[in-house]
This record gives C-alpha cells, structure tokens and sequence, in this order.
C-alpha cells in the first residue's frame, strides 16, 4: 500500500514540474455559473428581493482522504497551474462591485421605487434579452406616459452600462452578451408575482 502511494506521489509530482516546463495554452470559457451567481446577487439588491439566504458550498466532495506527501504533491500540481494560468483561476467568481458598477446599481435600485407600480400593474415587463419594455400603454394615464417611458429609456441605458461593464472589469468586454443573457433570467426568476415578462419566443407572460 505503501508503495502504492509513494508512486501515485511521484507521478503527481512529476506532472506538477512537466507543466512548468511546458507551454500550455488554455481557452478561457465564458463561466455561466459564476455570471448566473453574480448576476442573481445584483438583481436581487435593485429589485429588494434578497432573503438573506447564502448558499453554502459543499463542505466535501466525497474524495478519499490522501497522505501529507499527497497533499503536498496536490499543492505543487495547484500551485504550477495558479503560475501558467492566472486568468482562468481568476473566473471563478466575477467582479461586480467595481466603482462602475457600484453607481449604475445605485441608480437603478432609486429608480425601483417609481417602476414597481408600472410593473405591478403590467404597463411593463422585463424583456427576454434583459431589459425593460412598456407592455400596455393603455394602462398607464395620460399624465404619466412621458414619465413611464423615460423610465423604460433610463433603465435600459443603465442595464446595457450594467453589464457592458461587468464584462470590461474582469478583462473579457466580449463576455457583454453572455452576461446580459445570465441576467436576462435571473430578472425574470427574482421578479415578483404578477410582473410581466416575455418568453422566449418573445409573448408576454404573467408570472
């Protein structure tokens, strides 16, 4: 068993210094999970939605307890990878609390208390493509069109910003379309009963 290890250690080990010495080139993805976590935990903040809750990562994964010379060899590997790819590791998390960001969240979250009515009553909806649009005109008098659609128009200007931003402040501005997407549905899950928005084929529906 012993011996078992010894070479399990020496073959970690020996992988750990062969990428050090190699030239490695590694694609970048798009990280989904990280843009759907970050972009729940804005939304929830400028719609007042968050319950406090955090999720909680699993304590362990169920992997099978390995030796200090394991561990040590497990640490060298991780350590050679953090060195040849700084960039993948850092997105794991994205960042959304640059200056940029801070303000235009600070604007849309002092603009929710004039929209929640027009979205309550249905005059708009959230967009399938992240934004804002006016669903019923009709339902919003006269007095109160010019400002309902400088809402709309203010809002979108933000969003865009919003996630025109996110994407520039952690080094990837390409990622824009994918981060409006990530967004486009957490407004729709953090919207509150009876809002609005449209499906994918673009009808509004009431959730």
């Amino acid at each position: 068993m012993k011996l078992v290890q010894q070479s399990r250690t020496f073959v970690i080990a020996t992988a750990a210094f062969a990428l050090l010495a190699a030239c490695v080139t590694i694609n970048v993805y798009f990280p989904e999970a990280a843009a759907t976590k970050a972009a729940d935990s804005v939304v929830c903040e400028v719609l007042g939605t968050c319950d406090g809750k955090s999720k909680s990562d699993p304590s362990s994964d169920g992997s099978l307890n390995e030796s200090p010379s394991q561990n040590l060899a497990y640490a060298i590997l991780g350590r050679a990878l953090n060195a040849m790819v700084p960039v993948a590791n850092a997105q794991a998390d994205l960042d959304v609390n640059s200056p940029g960001a801070r303000n235009i969240r600070q604007s849309m979250e002092s603009r929710q208390q004039t929209m929640q009515p027009f979205l309550a009553s249905g005059a708009i909806g959230f967009t399938n493509d992240g934004l804002v649009d006016v669903r019923d005109l009709g339902l919003v008098s006269l007095p109160k069109r010019a400002l309902l659609r400088k809402l709309v128009s203010d809002e979108n200007a933000d969003r865009r910003e919003l996630y025109a931003e996110i994407a520039r402040v952690n080094g990837h501005p390409e990622w824009a379309g994918q981060i409006q997407a990530a967004f486009a549905e957490r407004w729709v899950a953090r919207a509150a009963s009876g809002w609005y928005y449209q499906n994918a084929s673009g009808s509004w529906v009431q959730k």
